[in-house]
């Protein structure tokens, strides 16, 4: 039981140091800042009942952004629809061969826009009136490309299955740990945010057509160009809800580049989240094999293995309210969704790495070695 105390420890050390710095970006009364023109690109496909609330949200920003342009990628619903009722500039375009959709969507919106900043933004995200001049402070103090992971609004039960999903993707990339572990550049996808001249310097979406996770692969191209890359959570400026078209669209969208990811992030971030993984997988069994035996009659009631959960619950509560709205019922029984993340993160691995193929959009993704790391 020592070692069981110990492990559980070391992993809730693990995941306070990996998440101890979960801070959103700052607002500024800067005129220049407030000045800049800023073009919204969303690329969007099948987007039709997600884009009101995103684009409802756009339009009470503060300052206003000088356009919002939604790239249609091949939907068959109203997307289209929808956006050109909020007035945006819509543009319905098909990916070229060599070219995988959202990157050609976000090239395409890129190509039209007349900004002097550019802003891509998922569709199923939304912003709060402050967001944009928070936005353009930061991106514009700090230069190169800035991205956000919008905190997580989870809806129905099923959602709240993403809950270790997102904390070690957030974990991976170091940059929220008490001191910042990120030693290769990342980017969080659903929120980008550049000035358009440093975009073309590096290439853009052009860089990366090719590219499952293309975020990872477009902050290395700033990164390679000198460029400094910066991360920062949603918190209440920027929220989602990723997956609300039920379990399958949610398990498929983290297959997509999970496993991908992993490998492509900071090694020590790596081990530390594995390690805060580990410890909780190491006490959920712990206790449940004490359970088992006391209920048997062959051991005494596992005090020590469930002091050991209450501590895992309250501790992953707490971290997971930083990220997101789950519940404190997910960190109360918290080997459910451990045991989706352990499922989905293997099928990630047989798809990206045994297969070559990952399904997203109702697409099927053939993937090279170049495209899975």
């Amino acid at each position: 039981m020592i070692a069981l105390v110990a492990f559980a420890a070391s992993g809730l050390a693990a995941g306070t140091w990996l998440l101890w710095r979960v801070e959103s970006p700052r607002t500024s009364a800067c005129t220049l800042a407030r000045a800049a023109k800023v073009s919204v690109i969303v690329p969007a496909r099948n987007e039709a009942s997600t884009l009101p609330v995103l684009l409802d949200s756009l339009q009470h920003l503060d300052p206003a952004p000088h356009e919002i342009i939604v790239v249609d990628d091949e939907s068959d619903d109203a997307t289209s629809i929808v956006a050109a009722s909020h007035g945006t500039t819509v543009i319905r375009t098909s990916p070229p061969p060599g070219w995988l959709g959202k990157p050609w969507a976000c090239h395409t919106g890129a190509a039209a826009a007349t900004g002097d900043h550019l802003l891509f933004l998922d569709a199923d995200t939304w912003l709060a009136p402050s967001s944009l001049d928070a936005l353009v402070a930061e991106g514009t103090a700090r230069g190169g490309l800035l991205s956000v992971q919008p905190y997580h609004v989870t809806v129905s039960p099923y959602e709240e299955l993403s809950a270790y999903c997102n904390a070690v993707a957030m974990m991976g990339t170091g940059a929220f740990a008490a001191r910042d572990r990120s030693r290769t550049a990342t980017a969080f996808g659903p929120c980008l945010f550049t000035s358009a001249a440093d975009y073309q310097r590096v290439g853009g979406h052009a860089a990366v057509r090719a590219d499952v996770i293309e975020d990872l692969h477009l902050a290395r191209r700033f990164h390679a160009e000198g460029l400094p890359t910066t991360c920062r959570a949603g918190g209440d400026l920027i929220r989602f809800r990723m997956y609300p078209r039920g379990l399958r669209q949610l398990v498929e969208g983290w297959s997509k580049n999970i496993a991908a990811g992993a490998s492509s992030a900071d090694p020590t971030s790596v081990i530390g989240a594995a390690l805060w993984v580990g410890s909780h997988a190491a006490v959920a069994a712990h206790a449940g094999l004490g359970v088992h035996r006391w209920i048997r009659g062959t051991a005494g009631p596992p005090v020590t293995a469930l002091v050991a959960w209450l501590a895992v619950s309250v501790h992953q509560q707490r971290l997971l309210r930083r990220i997101g709205s789950f519940r404190w019922s997910t960190a109360a029984a918290f080997p459910i969704p451990l045991a989706a993340f352990l499922a989905i993160f293997v099928r990630s691995t047989v798809h990206t790495w045994l297969r070559r193929q990952v399904t997203w959009r109702g697409r099927r993704i053939r993937l090279t070695a170049s495209q899975s790391r």
